[in-house]
């Protein structure tokens, strides 16, 4: 039960925490604003872009960056528009604790451990809301939320199927993978 509303739960943290859909979806903006104040992502007054795309992670930052936007007083623009005519002080992606796990390792393993670079929460103009969610929690939010988009097909190399299946057997793996890279 969701201690808060003692009603049926529809997410489990790994701690045996579990919430609700209203109590999910409070948590959710919560670590969102939790995000960017404490990477220090937006300032009042700034012009947000973003690429309009219709996969559940660039739908769900569209409708936090238009959720938000009156309570942080800054404007948020379509990247894509040609009606555009602001150019944005920082450009917001969808880039999520699975991509950035995933990238990690990737290049850990493939390349040298010298290139991995942009892996912050902030790089330069580009800023990731979304940089300590789950792909899981996203995917809930939307559903919950009903905000449509298109179910893109995955495909996984080997990599990622050993990081996912690492993720079941031990849950919190890629935001240690993420947060140990942030420490170095």
């Amino acid at each position: 039960m969701c201690k808060l509303c003692e009603i049926k739960p529809i997410y489990e943290f790994t701690n045996k925490r579990k919430l609700c859909a209203r109590c999910f979806i409070r948590y959710f903006q919560k670590k969102i604003l939790y995000t960017i104040r404490k990477f220090n992502m937006i300032n009042k007054n700034d012009i947000i872009g973003y690429e309009k795309s219709e996969d559940f992670r660039s739908v769900v930052l569209e409708d936090i960056l238009k959720l938000f936007a009156k309570k942080w007083m800054i404007e948020v623009v379509k990247i894509s528009s040609s009606k555009t005519r602001k150019s944005p002080d920082k450009i917001a992606i969808s880039l999520t604790i699975d991509l950035e796990a995933h990238k990690i390792i990737n290049t850990l393993i493939k390349e040298n451990v010298n290139n991995v670079k942009g892996i912050t929460p902030i790089d330069k103009k580009i800023i990731k809301p979304l940089y300590l969610f789950l792909d899981k929690e996203i995917l809930l939010y939307a559903k919950l939320r009903k905000l449509k988009f298109v179910k893109e097909k995955q495909t996984q190399d080997k990599i990622e199927k050993f990081v996912n299946m690492l993720e079941k057997t031990h849950p919190e793996v890629k935001r240690a993978i993420v947060n140990s890279y942030l420490e170095l």
